[in-house]
């Protein structure tokens, strides 16, 4: 990059400061090359992908190649394309006024070629900066080569008074407009097939054709492909030769692990300062929400195929935070902590954004739903308590009784999903037991966290059927087993409605 290039104003002073033309991808290489050397990351904000996806892409880019990044939804390939704007110069100079950014040094279009014939080293130049350098287009069927190559303007040949055979009257698409750029076309698949075949020339020969127009523009691009795989049988495919000019596909993944998940919604969420302030989350609600993401993937309602995005946990992580504010606002509360009960509201922010199969489709969103929150939190209770079925297995002492046998004296609990803390608090301090077991296996727990997690508690005992789970009215009841299917069986009987725990489980 040069230095004081505010102050270079023509061709002559652009000659003078040593200033030498790059095409788009060895100056990509060059600035990549100095963020290795200098153990500098152009990738910020992406996580996860240190050890398979990033790589790739470096080596992609040192062998100066277009490239793809074939995923499921919301594996931040979008993201990634946007941040190639680091790998480029801060500014760069281009002659004044030209459309196709062109090189004072080597100018492709007739306005810059005519510009560098009329004023030679005086010609003006201007510098552009990096972001703007960058072009993104959203591959949808109404797409047309106009939009992204260019067509003739019939008002520009009337209002400059020239033929239609004159280069002048061309309107250049978004393809020419990013020479020395990045162009991104995302989900290249949704791109009908002769858009798809009008790109050729452009990634081998690197010209473009316009009508009928003798028109030879050696165009300095840098592609960038998104793609989903499920997009090739669903809404359409890449044609082959257009995929074999694509030098590098990459591909991308979810989150290998909870902990990277964790990371990526915590980065990505959208949270006020208030309710950084006001709601205090335990990292057990917080690997809760990422274990939902998880199970879904895993689930036999869910389309595999689809994918599972991680915007998913990031809005269910945002509306799990904004249902424990709402619980406070209505109490008119000054601080607290994310219950299991608050998971209700995140149910919104799984039933939009996974795909289900028929036997989900029979099931319905809402039950789906509550059955990955039910799955998500019997996985997570085997990390912080003993698992029942192998106390049973081996016959150990079983360390849950003394709760188990005061539901089966006919108590039950309602915990609404609405009540204040000093509520919620001595609601769960009517259960014996609950608090000895709580700080026995997760000790050194504040007042809320403590309270969260004799409530986990209950939950987990309930999705081990140890007890039992039914929703009420603006919250959720637990009671024991055998009553619970004695009144499911009577309720059968009298051919009355009954919201028993395979309903509506979570």
């Amino acid at each position: 990059m040069i230095k004081n290039f505010e102050k270079i104003k023509t061709l002559s002073d652009l000659k003078k400061s040593g200033y030498v033309s790059r095409s788009i991808k060895e100056e990509m290489r060059e600035n990549l090359i100095a963020s290795l050397r200098g153990n500098k990351n152009p990738f910020s904000g992406i996580i996860g992908y240190d050890e398979t996806v990033i790589p790739d892409i470096q080596s992609s880019i040192l062998s100066r190649h277009n490239l793809i990044l074939l995923g499921l939804r919301g594996q931040a390939k979008t993201k990634i394309a946007r941040l190639m704007v680091n790998l480029l110069d801060e500014y760069m100079p281009i002659i004044e006024g030209s459309e196709l950014n062109d090189d004072p040094l080597n100018p492709i279009s007739r306005y810059g070629k005519d510009k560098l014939a009329e004023f030679g080293d005086n010609t003006p130049i201007e510098w552009i900066s990096r972001d703007e350098r960058y072009t993104e287009k959203l591959a949808t069927p109404d797409v047309t080569i106009a939009d992204l190559i260019g067509d003739v303007d019939p008002i520009k040949a009337a209002s400059l008074k020239l033929p239609y055979s004159d280069e002048r009257v061309i309107h250049f698409g978004l393809i020419p407009r990013s020479h020395r750029g990045i162009f991104v076309i995302n989900e290249l698949p949704d791109l009908q097939a002769r858009i798809q075949v009008a790109l050729f020339n452009i990634l081998q020969e690197k010209d473009v054709q316009i009508r009928g127009f003798k028109v030879r523009l050696h165009l300095d691009v840098q592609f960038i492909f998104t793609a989903n795989p499920e997009d090739y049988t669903n809404r359409g495919s890449i044609v082959t030769p257009l995929k074999d000019r694509i030098d590098s596909q990459i591909l991308t993944h979810y989150p290998k692990s909870l902990k990277i998940s964790k990371q990526i919604t915590q980065t990505e969420a959208k949270l006020t300062e208030d309710q950084n302030k006001s709601v205090i989350p335990n990292e057990l609600v917080k690997d809760l929400v990422e274990q939902i993401s998880f199970e879904a993937r895993e689930s036999e309602y869910v389309d595999s195929k689809s994918g599972v995005s991680a915007r998913l946990t990031i809005s269910a992580y945002e509306n799990l935070i904004s249902t424990a504010e709402r619980r406070m606002l209505i109490n008119n509360e000054k601080k607290t902590t994310p219950r299991i009960s608050d998971f209700i509201g995140v149910i919104p922010s799984i039933t939009g954004k996974v795909e289900l199969v028929y036997e989900g489709e029979q099931e319905g969103p809402f039950k789906v739903a509550n059955i990955l929150i039910s799955k998500a939190i019997r996985t997570q209770f085997e990390h912080y308590f003993p698992s029942p079925d192998l106390i049973k297995k081996k016959k150990l002492e079983n360390p849950y009784q003394e709760i188990i046998t005061w539901f089966n004296k006919g108590n039950s609990v309602d915990l609404l999903t609405t009540i204040s803390d000093n509520d919620y608090k001595s609601i769960l301090d009517l259960v014996p037991g609950l608090q000895k077991v709580v700080d026995k296996y997760v000790p050194d727990l504040d007042t809320h966290e403590l309270y969260l997690f004799m409530e986990f508690l209950l939950h987990g005992l309930a999705e081990y059927s140890l007890l039992s789970k039914h929703h009420i009215e603006f919250g959720t009841k637990f009671k024991d087993m055998l009553s619970s299917m004695f009144s499911n069986q009577v309720e059968d009987e009298n051919d009355q409605d009954y919201f028993n725990d395979d309903d509506y489980k979570y």
